[in-house]
């Protein structure tokens, strides 16, 4: 999984964390890379934009991995440092993950219209309870996301990190979703719950 460090622009963004088999309640196998600063540099091996597939065991740019991943029905996370998403107003740099099947953001902090734009697009935007917790995601640890289905305003996210050797860390994930934005989540994006909202309700007036 990316581990953004520092503020992640636009161009880290889409430097995305790989995930098995994510769904509510579900658990989660991670690519791990780390991105420095500005760019995407990958803690495993030094190198820029190239991760490791672990569904082939094969090294290849994030946006391969991601696709491919997509393919195979692997969902994904980012993990981030301070201020992610600096440099990402614009709403691609939100729609892209959510697109390539990523499902949510773990940060010590966002930059706050990113942070909206992944709302917008279902992305879970979370934050550490204890930023010290994003040092323990280690490469090919496993996360589950604890009860998405009660997901409630300013109700922390159980958050298990289990680890190669078979142990588990537990923290907090804190978010700040209200009740509309726990509806775009769960319909996959804002656009898709109006969709719903107007399915429903035919002679609602937009205005």
């Amino acid at each position: 999984m990316p581990r953004a460090k520092a503020g992640a622009c636009r161009d880290v963004v889409v430097n995305l964390t790989p995930q098995k088999s994510y769904d509510v309640n579900a658990t989660t196998k991670n690519i791990f890379c780390r991105c420095l600063e500005r760019n995407a540099t990958n803690a495993e091996n030094g190198e820029l934009n190239k991760i490791k597939n672990q569904s082939t065991n094969e090294w290849s740019t994030v946006t391969e991995v991601a696709r491919d991943y997509k393919s195979k029905g692997i969902k994904w996370v980012v993990v981030g440092e301070e201020n992610y998403g600096e440099g990402s107003s614009r709403e691609h740099a939100a729609l892209e993950p959510r697109h390539l099947g990523g499902c949510a953001i773990i940060v010590k902090s966002f930059a706050r219209i990113h942070e909206t734009n992944l709302k917008k697009q279902g992305m879970l935007a979370l934050t550490f309870a204890n930023p010290g917790d994003y040092a323990k995601i280690q490469p090919s640890d496993k996360i589950s996301l604890k009860g998405l289905n009660d997901l409630a305003p300013e109700k922390p996210v159980d958050c298990h990190i289990k680890h190669t050797d078979g142990s588990i860390d537990k923290i907090k994930l804190n978010h700040t979703l209200n009740e509309s934005q726990i509806s775009w989540f769960r319909a996959g994006s804002a656009l898709n719950s109006m969709k719903e909202l107007f399915s429903n309700n035919p002679d609602s007036n937009i205005c």
